[in-house]
């Protein structure tokens, strides 16, 4: 059989490789496609943390945005604003580890876990 300039036989190319071309082709539009819709639904997730019992309530949306702050009055000591401002801090990173934690769930039914990607 004669051999193209790669060492292929002419005419042909790969034997089969067409196929399996198109096959990984529609294997990563499929892919692409499902990464598109997770990465909308990830857009829309909220995580909701509380501490101190429940006097401090916050919920994140993307991008780890406050979009709720809910503060019981109770808890408002002007002697003692270290406090509140550690319960703030702590309702807000758990809200924070909570979101970045159903992203991750959420890409990774998409990647199968098989690699990260960059701001996920």
């Amino acid at each position: 059989m004669a051999r193209g300039k790669r060492g292929f036989p002419r005419g042909g190319g790969i034997p089969g490789g067409g196929s399996q071309m198109n096959q990984l082709m529609r294997q990563a539009q499929k892919m692409q496609e499902e990464l598109a819709l997770a990465q909308e639904e990830v857009a829309e997730m909220k995580a909701e943390a509380t501490v101190g019992g429940g006097v401090v309530r916050v919920v994140l949306g993307a991008g780890h945005r406050i979009e709720e702050l809910e503060i019981d009055p109770g808890v408002v000591d002007p002697e003692d604003v270290e406090m509140l401002q550690d319960l703030v801090t702590a309702a807000v990173n758990d809200a924070a580890a909570k979101l970045d934690e159903m992203t991750e769930a959420r890409m990774s039914q998409v990647t199968g876990g098989g690699f990260g990607l960059p701001g996920f």
